[in-house]
């Protein structure tokens, strides 16, 4: 097992290279000079390379990469171009909003595809079997920022039930403890701003939860379908073994492991993708500060959040592989 977290630790850094690379020239190869974007376009040309000059932009490409990987190897990320913040702290700022949504929208998907799969295999066929089956392909079908605009129209402006946008209303935050309102509501101790915060995350957190639903939903049903069919569930059946222990010890345990799996690479989806849903909410998170970074070729704040979100996303997979030896004993003892 030691061997094995080593490898994947590898792993880590050899996809944190390459993201860097390719975030690296990717960025320099879009059309746009961040020198003027800075001082605007009543700057000299005096100005313009004076500032190049500064921000080391008027070096080879292969040079600035170079220096940009000996900075990161001594745990330096760079500063922002736009606010001469560092780089990792505006990173830091963003990412409790999205994790709070993506946890929030992952639970949710989690909590009805899950029922909701072992439900289907159960009545294969029947009417619930059916509507769920058309209502998780339209989930997958259906853009996400199409619903969330029809959300946010329904629920928000129409009906007035719930609001339209922002992390909390005007005049109300709770103590910025972990940066996650919800969290930093339940610790302050206050009920008024904790159900606050929930009004205003449950629209984005359901937009964003509606594709992974669908496919948790999907994959719960036919995982279940096909270990049920395997030989040692039929040996339980004609043992006598009552119908609720056969489902949940011989069926479900087994069906989950392709089920963590996805809810791994989905959870690492999420996080990169929650960028249309942040704008359409007004939700001031990673996937915001990116875009906003990349349309003002902020080159650190893009770089950091990528390298961010790939590390995120590699720790999670190598949790998920891990996991595995919990669900099944067989790849624990191999």
């Amino acid at each position: 097992m030691g061997r094995y977290v080593a490898g994947r630790l590898l792993q880590l850094v050899l996809v944190l290279i390459g993201v860097s690379l390719t975030v690296f020239v990717t960025m320099h190869v879009l059309p746009g000079d961040t020198a003027q974007m800075l001082l605007g376009e009543h700057a000299t040309a005096a100005q313009l390379a004076r500032l190049r000059m500064q921000l080391g932009l008027d070096r080879p490409v292969w040079v600035q990469y170079a220096r940009f990987l000996g900075q990161l190897a001594q745990g330096e990320f760079g500063t922002s171009l736009r606010d001469n913040q560092p780089a990792i702290a505006d990173v830091l700022t963003a990412f409790p909003v999205t994790l709070q949504l993506t946890v929030a929208a992952l639970l949710l998907a989690i909590a009805a595809g899950l029922p909701l799969g072992v439900l289907c295999s159960l009545r294969v066929g029947g009417a619930v079997d059916n509507a769920v089956m058309t209502a998780t392909l339209l989930g997958v079908s259906m853009p996400v920022f199409w619903l969330g605009l029809m959300l946010l129209l329904l629920f928000g402006a129409a009906l007035g039930w719930l609001p339209t946008g922002g992390l909390m209303p005007v005049g109300m935050a709770p103590p910025r403890l972990t940066g996650m309102t919800v969290i930093d509501s339940l610790l302050a101790g206050q009920p008024a701003l904790l159900g606050a915060s929930l009004r205003h995350l449950l629209l984005p957190a359901v937009t964003l939860a509606t594709v992974p639903l669908a496919m948790l939903t999907r994959i719960t049903r036919a995982e279940m379908l096909a270990t049920g069919a395997l030989d040692h569930v039929r040996t339980a059946r004609a043992k006598g073994l009552p119908g609720r222990q056969v489902l949940v010890r011989h069926v479900l345990r087994n069906a989950l492991t392709p089920v963590v799996t996805v809810v791994g690479l989905q959870f690492g989806l999420l996080l990169s993708g929650a960028v249309l849903t942040e704008t359409i909410f007004a939700l001031p998170g990673l996937g915001r500060l990116m875009v906003d970074s990349i349309l003002s070729r902020d080159y650190p704040v893009v770089q950091t959040g990528a390298l961010f979100i790939a590390a995120l996303f590699v720790l999670v997979n190598l949790l998920v592989d891990l996991s595995y030896g919990l669900l099944d004993p067989r790849i624990r003892d191999a």
